[in-house]
C-alpha cells in the first residue's frame, strides 16, 4: 500500500466518522468556527481557490496540505467535484499530516 493510498484511506475513515467538511463554503464555515484541524486541497484546484484557502488557513492558524486529484478525493468522500476538505478530528488530521510528510504511523 502506497503512502497516497494510506492517506486516502484515512480520509475515507474520517468521512465515515462524519469528521470532515467538504466544499469551499462548508470548509470556510468550519475554519471560522475553529473546528478545522487540517485542510486538504487537491493539486488540480484552481489557483484562486488555492490562494484563498491558504490565506484563510494561515489567518486561522490551520495547516493545509496540497494532495491528490479532484476525481479521487470526490470518489473517496462520495461527493462530486470537491477540491477541498477540512478534517475536524485531531488524531486523524495528525496521522494524515505525518504520512504526507513521510513519517511512519503513530503507534
Amino acid at each position: 500500500m502506497t503512502r497516497k493510498d494510506k492517506i486516502y484511506g484515512l480520509i475515507g475513515l474520517a468521512t465515515r466518522a462524519r469528521k470532515i467538511a467538504y466544499g469551499n463554503d462548508a470548509v470556510m464555515d468550519c475554519l471560522k468556527q475553529k473546528k478545522a484541524k487540517l485542510v486538504v486541497i487537491t493539486e488540480d484546484a484552481s489557483e484562486k481557490t488555492r490562494k484563498n484557502m491558504q490565506y484563510v488557513c494561515q489567518k486561522n492558524n490551520v495547516k493545509i496540505i496540497i494532495f491528490g486529484k479532484k476525481d479521487k478525493l470526490s470518489h473517496i468522500i462520495g461527493k462530486d467535484n470537491k477540491v477541498v476538505i477540512a478534517l475536524k478530528e485531531k488524531n486523524i488530521a495528525d496521522e494524515i499530516e505525518k504520512r504526507f510528510y513521510g513519517g511512519d504511523a503513530i503507534e
